[in-house]
């Protein structure tokens, strides 16, 4: 499998066992997706890498070997994986899948529902979301929906105000009402951590956070609902594959009650598993 995606990639080192797993699918997708005798997932740094590392741990027992691929933006594991370079992807909501399948025609499918991961609104200059001062820079994502995503974050916070019924879509030149006038900039999510000393606040995805060695439940100045819908994030598979016995394996191994263990004491809340 092409590596040429990976920006941290790590090897599982499990050794396919004869007769286990997937390599007993009768279908002509499984012996091709397992032809090199490795499922390639990609995700993005953070908790979705580490999520994945626990899950091939679990496969490896049962002769599924996986390879882990990280990336740090929301644009690439689709493009390695609609381009033939990952088996599946785990890292994205629902909406931001469909937003990238209709602008860029790429044939992916939801296969099961994750976690869902909220994103807050952050600042190294206030604790507290009143103190957000007129004129302030506030950054937030520039990935398709991210961007919409963070403005209805700051309008739940009663920061701005937009269209009534405005989609996931809306931009920054959508907002009606901006009574400090803030200064929304749009930035790779991955960097937002890191660019807190330059802005007064920013809508960062809790997996950047958590990356960045921030606790969400302790930093934030404001958080999104766990329970919209939207938020939910998926493992995604190319649609040709969606029915490959490795991928169910895939999918079994994740929603075991080990990995919902892991993520409860590993995230401490700020990672909500969806079983």
């Amino acid at each position: 499998m092409s590596k040429k995606w990976g920006v941290l990639a790590t090897i599982a080192t499990g050794v396919i066992l004869t007769g286990c797993g997937a390599g007993q699918s009768d279908s002509a997708e499984s012996e091709d997706l397992l032809s090199d005798g490795v499922l390639t997932v990609g995700v993005t740094a953070g908790p979705h890498e580490d999520i994945v590392n626990e899950v091939k741990k679990i496969a490896a027992e049962d002769g599924l070997e996986i390879e882990v691929v990280s990336f740090t933006d929301f644009v690439k594991p689709n493009t390695a994986l609609a381009e033939g370079d990952l088996d599946i992807n785990s890292f994205q909501t629902g909406i931001f899948l469909d937003t990238v399948v209709e602008d860029s025609g790429y044939d992916l499918t939801k296969i099961e529902p994750t976690v869902t991961i909220p994103m807050g609104i952050y600042s190294e200059k206030y604790s507290d979301i009143s103190e957000i001062k007129e004129g302030d820079v506030i950054g937030i994502p520039n990935s398709p929906t991210q961007e919409g995503r963070a403005l209805q974050l700051f309008e739940d916070a009663g920061l701005i105000t937009l269209p009534e019924g405005s989609s996931i879509e809306v931009t920054t030149s959508d907002i009606e009402e901006n009574p400090l006038n803030l200064d929304f900039v749009t930035t790779e999510a991955a960097q937002l951590p890191a660019q807190l000393q330059d802005v007064g606040a920013a809508g960062i995805n809790s997996n950047f956070v958590l990356d960045a060695g921030m606790n969400p439940a302790e930093t934030s100045l404001f958080m999104e609902d766990v329970d919209d819908l939207f938020q939910v994030n998926y493992i995604v598979s190319r649609t040709e594959n969606k029915d490959d016995e490795a991928l169910a394996q895939f999918v079994e191994y994740y929603k075991t009650p080990e990995i919902k263990q892991f993520i409860e004491e590993e995230f401490k809340g700020a990672l909500v598993p969806s079983w």
